[in-house]
Formats: C-alpha cells, sequence, structure tokens
C-alpha cells in the first residue's frame, strides 16, 4: 500500500502548535486520512522524498519562507513536483505549497500587491471553476482563511484559474487531471485562523489594516476544508492508500 506523502515545507509557530498542534495533523484531519496513510517528509529540515512512483500523492504544506529566497531545499522540491507531474500523481499544494507548484511549472510568484491577506475572506469561483470537478456543490462564492504576504502573480501558461479573492487572482489553480493547490487554507479550523491573527497583531497594524475587524470576522469555512476530503476521495482512492 502506497503511501500520501505530507511534503512539509514549515511548521505552526511555537505558540499555535503548543495549543492546535501543527500542519500534519490539521492536513491529516482535514483530508480524513489515517495516521498509517501517511507518510511525513520534512524538505524545510533537509528530509529527502522518495520517487514519486513510490506514493499514492502527495500534499504540500504552508511555510513562513518565501519561495523568491530560492533556498535550495525548496528548488529541490520544485524540482521533485516537476518529476511528479510527467507521472501524473496526485498533488495539493496549499498557501507555500501553491506557490511553490505554481513556480515549479512556470509561473510568478512575489509579494502579493498591497501588503499581506489575511482573515477570513470570501473566494468566487470562475466560470472555470463552477465547472470543475473537485468544486462540484459548491456555490459560486464561499468562505476561506488565507495569511500570506508572497502570491502566484502570474499563473503558469498551463494552468487553470478555479477560483480568486478580491485581491488576490489566483486563489485555486488546477495543472492537469490530478494536480491542483490553493492559495486559502482549508485545513485551518477558526480557532487556528483567530491564533494567526493575534501573532500577526503588530504587523497589520503596522501595515495598516484593522486586526481587531479581522478577528471579528473569521468564522467557519466547512465549504473551504471539504476540499481536502474531496481531493482524498477523488485522487488517492485508486492509488493504494486507502
Amino acid at each position: 500500500m502506497k503511501p500520501v506523502l505530507i511534503i512539509r515545507t514549515g511548521r505552526a509557530p511555537d505558540p499555535i502548535r503548543a495549543r492546535h498542534g501543527d500542519f500534519p495533523h490539521w492536513f491529516r484531519l482535514s483530508a480524513g486520512l489515517q495516521p498509517r496513510q501517511l507518510q511525513v517528509v520534512d524538505v524545510a529540515n533537509g528530509e529527502a522524498l522518495p520517487p514519486p512512483k513510490e506514493v499514492a500523492g502527495a500534499i504540500i504544506t504552508g511555510s513562513a519562507a518565501m519561495v523568491t529566497e530560492r533556498a535550495h531545499w525548496s528548488e529541490l522540491t520544485a524540482g521533485w513536483i516537476r518529476d511528479a507531474m510527467d507521472v501524473s500523481l496526485p498533488l495539493f499544494g496549499v498557501c507555500y505549497g501553491h506557490q511553490l507548484m505554481a513556480h515549479a511549472l512556470g509561473g510568478t510568484v512575489g509579494y502579493l500587491p498591497g501588503g499581506r491577506e489575511i482573515g477570513t475572506q470570501l473566494i468566487e469561483l470562475t466560470d472555470a471553476g463552477k465547472r470543475d470537478s473537485l468544486a462540484h456543490g459548491l456555490p459560486p462564492h464561499f468562505r476561506a482563511h488565507t495569511t500570506h504576504e508572497q502570491s502566484v502573480l502570474e499563473a503558469p501558461a498551463e494552468a487553470t484559474v478555479l477560483a480568486r479573492s478580491a485581491r488576490d487572482p489566483h486563489q485555486w489553480l488546477r495543472y492537469g487531471p490530478h494536480a491542483l493547490s490553493v492559495q486559502f487554507h482549508p485545513e485551518f479550523n477558526a480557532e487556528v485562523m483567530r491564533a494567526y491573527i493575534r501573532r500577526k497583531h503588530s504587523d497589520m497594524h503596522r501595515e495598516g489594516s484593522d486586526p481587531k475587524r479581522v478577528f471579528g470576522e473569521v468564522g467557519a469555512t466547512p465549504l473551504a476544508r471539504r476540499l481536502l476530503r474531496q481531493f482524498a476521495n477523488t485522487h488517492l482512492q485508486n492509488g493504494g492508500a486507502f
């Protein structure tokens, strides 16, 4: 039985991790996977990825790092993503993982114009998104949690834009039949989102946003959250993970 990789590109800040757990735990719960089905590879800490043909699929996490730093471990992972695409491996990137997939496949990543996007945002499906199989059952607009400074500024030429927010036109991309990525965080619950806003309170003030208002607008995001479960159910069942 092939494992599902969680490609760990970072970790939650210590105070958040102490109270809420860390990225692999959040993704496991959201995707509905069992611990025995998973293999966590901490690429940011130098761990090596197995060949794509030896795994059922991969989820690529967020990170406090920046894709534009072109760290050695990050560029190695970008190369692995290209190899994974060559064998049509199911891939789901989130935040840093989203940006890294876009970078690996020919897109452009940089700082989001106007500064960080943080809080519970309204996500709008594009016409292509409304027709996408993974969006089945989603309304034209749904809410999702975000926290990022960098974003995909230009999508890869072969990618399809499935959703956007008011400030980010590339919130959800599809790169092929089994490969997608999202800028928002389907693995976050509302308490985790609030914890990030508390942590970024001073930065938000300095940048001219209102953390109290953003904090008050945080709410549940069940539609965004179920995307990981739908991805697992749709793309991983036949790969040996279930």
